[in-house]
């Protein structure tokens, strides 16, 4: 079977579990090689990387935390001495928290733009001296930036900072080869929001009454979305923010 990214080496931040570890599966069932980066939950790092080599697959675990210059770039550096390249830089790491406006602080803006914001940049800076014509970078973002969730105005803010930061990047990057995309996730069916009890809340119903396909999304159909952007099936894609969440706007 014809795999997509066969003799590629991708970093996936964030990856130990929901999004990022899905992301991750996903990339080295298609012939990526994954360095697959956590902050705290070594334990789930490690069983994707294990699950990623019983499928006959190659990973590798590194913990560092996004937020900070030198441990972004051992993240990159990671994938030059395990692989010898870099091809894909998958921008998932994230931190997600909620307050009304008027309980809005300076802890709950360093939280969000810290992990979301900076870490994107951190880990672009160290990747962009590896990566060559044909490589991707793939940011996460957010459905919050088009539809109007009350209580996540820093989340949100932290989140449409990614969408400029990407736009802005592609245009750097593009004559150099490299394309920049985000992928911006509607609220999905990650273990997280199952063990919180996600699917069945008020939350929930209100993304689902203004979401034409009328469900919530898969951690694999965002996956799925993240191989195509990584891919050359979008090699003529860059600076595009790309909504998967069932047609919600």
């Amino acid at each position: 079977m014809s795999q997509k990214l066969a003799g590629k080496v991708a970093v996936v931040t964030g990856a130990s579990t929901g999004i990022g570890a899905r992301i991750a599966h996903a990339l080295a069932a298609e012939g990526a090689s994954v360095v697959v980066n956590y902050n705290t939950d070594q334990a789930g790092a490690y069983a994707v990387v294990e699950e990623i080599k019983k499928a006959g697959g190659d990973a590798v675990a590194v913990g560092a935390s996004v937020t900070k210059k030198a441990s972004a770039a051992a993240i990159v550096e990671a994938a030059i001495q395990n692989y010898g390249q870099l091809d894909i830089l998958v921008n998932n790491a994230g931190a997600a928290a909620f307050a009304p406006v008027e309980e809005f602080d300076k802890e709950l803006y360093h939280q969000m733009f810290e992990v979301n914001v900076l870490g994107t940049m951190h880990m672009t800076a160290a990747a962009v001296k590896y990566l060559k014509k044909g490589a991707s970078i793939i940011n996460l973002g957010s459905v919050t930036t088009h539809y109007a969730l009350l209580g996540s105005s820093v989340y949100t803010a932290s989140k449409a900072a990614i969408d400029g930061y990407t736009t802005i990047v592609a245009n750097e990057l593009g004559p150099r080869g490299i394309r920049v995309n985000t992928l911006k996730p509607g609220l999905t069916l990650t273990e997280k929001a199952l063990a919180n009890g996600i699917p069945d809340s008020v939350f929930a119903q209100g993304f689902l009454s203004r979401t034409p396909l009328g469900r919530l999304g898969t951690t694999d159909e965002i996956a799925k979305a993240a191989v195509f952007l990584a891919s050359d099936d979008a090699a003529f894609i860059t600076g595009v923010h790309l909504l998967a969440a069932g047609g919600l706007r």
